[in-house]
């Protein structure tokens, strides 16, 4: 259900964005106590609230007239973040040479944590300078914040 609910509001989001600078990030729709349906967008420069707040006015009027959800949650429009995660191909593409934090389900040379300078990737794998990880280990990637 989650899946073909985040498939819809992706549509209708893509539809809203298209003559727009800005760019779909990700969908998801997840209960953590309540149901949230988080839509992640970004653009050149960083995102502003007033993207965000027009975007969620629209997504609001069309998921009200269409109804597609028939539990009760909260609709939260954002930045994806400093630290975000790195999804699709165009992530990746778009961060080689940043420094990136793998998190793997199980430990690859002892470790389930791995940051490294992101240099390449595959269908199959994330190429760090040191390390090539299979993408099937891996249970998250996302930029890495050095404080």
């Amino acid at each position: 259900m989650a899946n073909q609910i985040e498939k819809i509001v992706e549509k209708m989001a893509l539809e809203f964005l298209k003559d727009t600078n800005i760019e779909l990030i990700d969908v998801e729709y997840i209960k953590e106590h309540h149901w949230y349906l988080r839509v992640f967008i970004d653009k050149e420069g960083g995102i502003e609230i007033e993207d965000c707040q027009q975007l969620s006015e629209q997504l609001e009027e069309k998921l009200d007239i269409l109804d597609p959800i028939k539990d009760n949650y909260f609709l939260e429009v954002s930045s994806p973040g400093l630290d975000r995660i790195l999804k699709k191909e165009k992530d990746f593409q778009r961060q080689i040479g940043s420094m990136v934090e793998v998190t793997t389900y199980l430990p690859i040379n002892g470790e389930k944590v791995t940051v490294g300078k992101l240099t390449g990737y595959t269908e199959d794998a994330i190429i760090l300078e040191d390390i090539s990880i299979p993408r099937d280990k891996a249970a998250s990637v996302r930029l890495h914040l050095e404080f």
